[in-house]
């Protein structure tokens, strides 16, 4: 397995366990933000264009999201 293929594997990885944890707290959404952009470099460095583009717009409204995100009061 090529250093490509983990960084691709390691980057959706962190999306879906992020993206599963996202209501615990602000943090999950900027990880997720931040999977969304190694995704996003993966498919740049695979030349998949389209890929590439919906990654990064993903992570442009993940991290718009975590900025705009309340966070979460312990009762």
């Amino acid at each position: 397995m090529s250093a490509i293929e983990i960084l691709g594997i390691t980057a959706v990885a962190i999306m879906v366990v992020s993206y599963a944890l996202e209501k615990r707290g602000r943090i999950f959404i900027a990880i997720f933000a931040f999977g969304c952009t190694m995704a996003a470099f993966y498919a740049f460095l695979i030349e998949s264009y389209p890929f590439f583009i919906a990654e990064s717009l993903w992570a442009l409204i993940a991290a718009h999201k975590w900025r705009h995100a309340k966070p979460i009061r312990n009762k």
